[in-house]
C-alpha cells in the first residue's frame, strides 16, 4: 500500500509515542533509507482523499528512474463479476504470442484503495519474464467507490474466466495460479476459499508478498512500526476504514484469512509468503503461513531484512537486492509448482546470493 507520499511522518509519531513498543533502531540498505528520507514532511496517506491518494502513487511509480522489461500487453474487459465488467491486463513475455503459457491471475496491493496496472507494471513485466508465465492483472473496484466483498468477487470471477476460457489468453488450463502483493495476498487467500467452497478452478500455486491477513491491528510489529518506517498503523486503518462496510465482521476469514480454521486450509495450493523485516504486517503474514503449514499446506516462507513493505513493488527501490532476490524466489516458486522449464540465469543467482534474506524452516 504506497506511493511517494507519508505512510510516516511527525503527525503518527506524536500520536503513537506513549505506550509504544520500545523500538530498536531501523536499519534499511541505503537506496531503501534514501527513499523514506524523501518523504519527509509529507502528508501522511490517511488524510488524503482516495482520489489525491490514488494519484500520488500513480505519479511516484511513474517518475522513478525505472527500466520496464520488454513485454506483450493487452488490456481486456471481461464480462464478469458483481459489477458485470471487469478490467484485467494480460502480460506476456515477449514475443510469446501464440504460445500457450501457464498463467497467473494477479491480485494488486493499495490497501483495497489505490493502485492499478500502471502501479504494478514493472512488477508484472519482471514477474512474467521471470518466469515465463503469462499474467492476468486484475483491476478490481476499488475502495471506497465498492466496499467488501466485491473486489474478491471481481477476483474469483476473473479466475473463473481464465479458466473456462483459457484459449482467450493463451493460457494452459491446467497450470494456473495466483498471486498478489498486500491486500492481494487477503485476495489470494479469499478467493481460494471460494475455489475450495464451489469445486473450482484448481489452482497449482499461489505466491502472496507481505500479505494482510488479519483485521486485528495488534500484533507485535504493529506496535515495534505503527510510525513507520513506511506503512504506518494510521494507513491501515484508514485503508479498513475505506473498504469494509458497516457492520462486517472481520472475523469472518473472507475478511481474515488468519481466523480460517485447518480444515479451510487444507486444501491450499502450495504456497509461498514473503514478508520484510520493518512492516507492520510483518507477523500478520508469517502467523498466516504458521497455520498453513499447520494445516498441512506446502509453504515456504521467508522474511527479507532491512527493507520496507511494498519493497516488491516500489519503482524507486526496484534495484535493491532484496527486492531483486524476492522477485526472483517467487518467480522460481511458479516455475517450480507450474512446471515451466527456464534455467536460473547466472545474474538472477548473483541477486539472489547477494540478498539479505531471513529463511525459515517451513
Amino acid at each position: 500500500m504506497a506511493g511517494a507520499m507519508a505512510l510516516t511522518g511527525a503527525a503518527q509519531a506524536e500520536s503513537h509515542s506513549e505506550g509504544a513498543m520500545a523500538q530498536e533502531p531501523v536499519v534499511l540498505v541505503p537506496p531503501v533509507r534514501d527513499f523514506i528520507d524523501s518523504l519527509a514532511g509529507s502528508e501522511p496517506i490517511n488524510e488524503k482523499t482516495p482520489e489525491n491518494a490514488r494519484q500520488t502513487l500513480i505519479d511516484a511509480q511513474t517518475g522513478a528512474n525505472v527500466e520496464m522489461p520488454a513485454a506483450d500487453v493487452d488490456e481486456i474487459t471481461l464480462p464478469v463479476g458483481p459489477t458485470g465488467e471487469v478490467d484485467v491486463v494480460l502480460v506476456r513475455p515477449e514475443g510469446s504470442q501464440g504460445e500457450t503459457l501457464p498463467g497467473v491471475v494477479y491480485f494488486h496491493g493499495g490497501g483495497w484503495v489505490l493502485g492499478n496496472y500502471t502501479t504494478h507494471e514493472r512488477l508484472m513485466r519482471d514477474m512474467a519474464n521471470q518466469t515465463g508465465a503469462a499474467f492476468v492483472f486484475v483491476d478490481y473496484t476499488p475502495a471506497p467507490e465498492a466496499k467488501h466483498p466485491v473486489q474478491i468477487e471481481q477476483d474469483f470471477a476473473v479466475l473463473q474466466y481464465v479458466s473456462e476460457n483459457p484459449e482467450d489468453f493463451g493460457i494452459d488450463a491446467q497450470r494456473l495460479a495466483t498471486a498478489g502483493d498486500s491486500v492481494g495476498g487477503q485476495m489470494v487467500s479469499s478467493v481460494a476459499m471460494m475455489a475450495e467452497n464451489q469445486g473450482g478452478p484448481e489452482i497449482d500455486a499461489q505466491v502472496m508478498f507481505y500479505p494482510v491477513t488479519t483485521a486485528e491491528l495488534d500484533s507485535e510489529s504493529y506496535a515495534l512500526f505503527a510510525d513507520g518506517p513506511w506503512l504506518t498503523k494510521p494507513a491501515m486503518e484508514w485503508f479498513w476504514e475505506n473498504y469494509l462496510p458497516e457492520g462486517a465482521d472481520i472475523s469472518d476469514p473472507m475478511i481474515s484469512p488468519l481466523e480460517a480454521s485447518s480444515d479451510q486450509l487444507a486444501n491450499f495450493a502450495p504456497t509461498l509468503v514473503i514478508t520484510d523485516e520493518n512492516d507492520v504486517l510483518r507477523d500478520e503474514g508469517e502467523a498466516f503461513a504458521t497455520k498453513l503449514v499447520e494445516a498441512g499446506v506446502e509453504t515456504e516462507t521467508t522474511r527479507y531484512l532491512h527493507t520496507i513493505h511494498d519493497f516488491a513493488m516500489l519503482n524507486a527501490i526496484a534495484d535493491t537486492a532484496p527486492t531483486r532476490a524476492a522477485i526472483e524466489q517467487a518467480a522460481g516458486f511458479l516455475r517450480e509448482h507450474l512446471e515451466i522449464e527456464t534455467a536460473m540465469t547466472q545474474g538472477a543467482m548473483d541477486n539472489a546470493s547477494e540478498a539479505e534474506a531471513e529463511q525459515s524452516p517451513n
